[in-house]
């Protein structure tokens, strides 16, 4: 995989725990591997891995031809290099991005992230799991409100997901990017997804008809916000 180009798919919402019956999303993700029998790791460190959303990945991704596990940072924890850098997709759940981030550092795993993706590990994610590959991510990390979050940094710029699917997220980018508390950036509404190869846009994907991304910035206090061309998906 050393040869591959670094790519990372970061899902604004939806996706398997969602939806269960419409794996598009998912069936994309492990066909850019080019790999007959993927290996997928499942990381839902967000969310403090609890046992619905693990039974949730396995139900989903068992559907799939791949080769599905979980990485567990609350338990004995494995050797993390060799257990990273053997996937073809790590996975990333949602929930708590600060906190994940803050116990990813503890373990060095970010590092291990940077590696993978680099070596052609499609990394791949949603809500938290989208965010935290960008320099900064829109969050709700905190009970007082959407705030900005320093994150990863593997992607230029800032994300924001869930952009449809719940209301206080498009006007609180909307106010972050005019006052200039957050960098320019995409929008990613539920069932859609960017999908980046090194750090370029290659194409925007959709798993429900009608769903978008968008490119962000502001420009002297006013927003501007540009709809990207969207693929949409077969429909299970």
């Amino acid at each position: 995989m050393s040869d591959a180009t670094p790519q990372i798919i970061a899902i604004g919402g939806g996706g398997f725990y969602r939806d269960p019956d419409n794996l598009a999303l998912e069936r994309y993700i492990l066909a850019q591997t080019g790999v007959a029998e993927p290996r997928v790791i499942f990381v839902p460190t967000a969310s403090g891995e609890p046992d619905h959303y693990v039974a949730s990945f396995y139900a989903a991704f068992l559907k799939l031809q791949c080769r599905p596990s979980v990485l567990s940072l609350f338990k004995r924890t494995p050797d993390l290099r060799s257990l990273l850098l053997k996937q073809d997709v790590i996975y990333v759940g949602g929930g708590n991005t600060k906190s994940m981030i803050a116990l990813w550092q503890d373990w060095g795993v970010p590092e291990l992230l940077r590696e993978a993706w680099q070596s052609g590990t499609i990394l791949t994610g949603v809500s938290a799991g989208a965010i935290c590959w960008f320099e900064q991510g829109l969050t709700d990390s905190f009970s007082d409100g959407l705030r900005p979050l320093g994150c990863l940094g593997f992607l230029p710029g800032s994300c924001c997901p869930h952009y449809d699917g719940e209301p206080q997220r498009r006007p609180s980018y909307h106010r972050l990017l005019a006052s200039g508390e957050i960098p320019a950036g995409v929008a990613i509404e539920d069932w859609a997804a960017i999908h980046y190869k090194g750090t370029e846009t290659y194409q925007v994907i959709g798993a429900k008809p009608g769903v978008r991304a968008y490119s962000m910035r502001s420009v002297y206090g006013s927003v501007q916000e540009v709809p990207l061309p969207v693929e949409y998906l077969p429909q299970p």
